[in-house]
């Protein structure tokens, strides 16, 4: 079935023909003979309402016609062109339940329990809608010629009207790819070996199309005049708040009103002179929040427009929508052990949400005076600062939120101890000549530091000398590599009174990528009287 777009009740009778026409591919039995009765009766009452609608246009068109004090010449036309249709409708709707009447009436009647006498009637069928042997005199001859004519004649005022409506095989969709159907005729391919009450169903359904194809005649002519009536099939509630945010203690106002949208209209809908995408009659309006200015509370009220356009009687009437909302500048929050100030060439984890965005949030950074690293979580970021301050910027979805700056501060210096035999030296007092034999100088971390990057905060002597020193000439002296050494040498030569001394040469920090880098400490030495 061609045509517009289709409503509800016709997309029922093109599902109603196709379950028709699989039950006549079916061996019959009484239990398909019912299921092709109730067919039949569905078609028939949906029939009787298309009937009852359309008649409706056709009063409506003469309704809108007589509402003008001064119809033209054009209007008449459309009237008299509307009642000539359901005419010659009602002459074929006539035509075709006198066939159905007859076959009834030659298999017997109805049954007092509402069935028939004769469901089956293959041959009381051929011989009345087909005719005798090579004849092809049957009635269904007849009914295509009319149904033919008819679309002819609807096709006038209608080009989307078929030029045909009873079809051969080789002609129909279905049949001209069966070998042994695409030979019939419309009377053999609708009627032979057919059970009475399946030719009952199929006149329903060549009943139901014609009255389809009325209605899309007679609705194009009531829209010449503005006679056609929007049916709105969705009809729902719907509410518009002044703020879906109240502050407690403040009052909530909106406005509750129904809505409706139509099958049978689509409309067009614009947003910024850009097109809307629209599903079930609902356009949907998406687009980034943004705004220059705001109030002491952060807040900056906004409008937008959009334009919503039908088509009524023919023509386009637009109508502009105008929403006011109200855009919220987004407060970045900084979570991080210390975001006073960061550290130089570390790795600063921080956690930066904008609590304002909920779930949309979708942060990407960067930094101006260091390097910005995303997280593996939502809103985590390592920045890495190469100048004395970083600015850091966030966005969201590829779009700016704002930016924050931090100060950065240096790395502290190590405290650097000597121990002997794994005790601190105390340079006052001094350390036994013989006992000055295991040797660690360790590189201490400043707490805080520690405490705030563990990670940044390791540090390691890797290169020193020490000097036996006797009467301000060294004795032995020695250079090693790593934090520990065995000065059992220096113990050997070593007399009450001599010194030994100390010389840091490197220190080395492991950073947050398992680096070393040079520490810069000066020239740092121990000076450590034997006693």
């Amino acid at each position: 079935m061609a045509g517009g777009k289709e409503t509800p009740r016709q997309k029922m009778i093109g599902m109603m023909y196709l379950v028709l026409t699989a039950l006549l591919a079916l061996n019959v039995s009484s239990a398909i003979l019912l299921k092709f009765q109730f067919l039949d009766e569905s078609l028939q009452s949906v029939n009787r309402k298309t009937v009852s609608d359309n008649a409706g246009v056709v009063s409506n068109i003469q309704a809108a016609i007589a509402e003008n004090k001064n119809p033209s010449a054009n209007d008449q036309r459309v009237l008299k062109n509307a009642q000539e249709v359901r005419q010659r409708t009602s002459e074929m709707v006539t035509y075709i339940q006198g066939l159905r009447n007859m076959l009834i009436e030659k298999s017997g009647g109805k049954t007092a329990e509402g069935g028939y006498a004769q469901p089956e009637g293959n041959d009381i069928v051929a011989m009345n809608m087909i005719g005798a042997a090579s004849k092809n005199n049957g009635a269904a001859y007849e009914l295509k010629d009319k149904l033919n004519e008819f679309a002819k004649f609807l096709n006038q005022h209608n080009e989307s009207v078929p030029d045909k409506l009873a079809l051969d095989g080789s002609e129909d969709p279905v049949a001209k790819n069966d070998p042994a159907q695409r030979r019939k005729d419309f009377a053999q391919l609708n009627f032979e070996e057919t059970p009475m009450v399946a030719a009952l169903a199929v006149l329903s359904q060549k009943e139901a199309e014609v009255l389809k194809y009325e209605a899309d005649v007679l609705q194009k002519l009531a829209q010449q005049v503005g006679a056609d009536i929007i049916k709105f099939e969705k009809i729902f509630a719907m509410a518009r708040a002044e703020s879906k945010t109240v502050a407690a203690g403040t009052k909530y106002t909106a406005d509750m009103f129904i809505a409706a949208s139509s099958d049978n209209i689509t409309p067009k809908m614009t947003f910024q002179g850009k097109p809307v995408k629209v599903e079930n009659g609902l356009g949907k309006v998406e687009f980034v929040a943004s705004a220059s200015n705001y109030d002491a509370d952060g807040n900056s009220k906004q409008t937008w427009k959009g334009q919503v356009t039908i088509n009524q009687n023919g023509r386009d009437t637009t109508f502009t929508v105008t929403e006011e909302y109200i855009v919220a500048k987004p407060v970045i929050q900084v979570q991080s052990a210390s975001v006073q100030a960061l550290y130089f060439q570390c790795a600063n984890e921080l956690n930066i949400q904008v609590p304002a965005l909920g779930a949309v949030y979708d942060p990407s950074f960067s930094a101006s005076g260091g390097t910005a690293v995303k997280g593996a979580k939502k809103g985590e970021v390592t920045i890495i600062p190469n100048a004395t301050e970083v600015t850091i910027n966030v966005s969201s979805g590829g779009n700016s939120i704002g930016s924050e700056k931090f100060k950065v501060r240096p790395i502290p210096k190590p405290e650097l101890v000597a121990l002997v035999n794994g005790r601190p030296i105390d340079v006052k007092r001094g350390v036994p000549a013989q006992s000055f034999r295991a040797v660690e100088i360790q590189a201490v971390a400043d707490e805080g530091f520690k405490q705030l990057l563990p990670n940044e905060a390791r540090y390691r002597v890797t290169k020193w000398r020490a000097y036996l020193v006797r009467n301000n000439q060294p004795v032995e002296q020695g250079e090693f590599n790593g934090p520990t050494a065995n000065l059992t040498s220096f113990a050997a030569k070593a007399n009450k009174g001599d010194r030994v001394v100390i010389e840091i040469l490197d220190v080395k920090r492991l950073n947050y990528k398992g680096q070393a880098v040079d520490v810069n400490v000066g020239t740092p030495n121990f000076n450590v009287p034997l006693n």
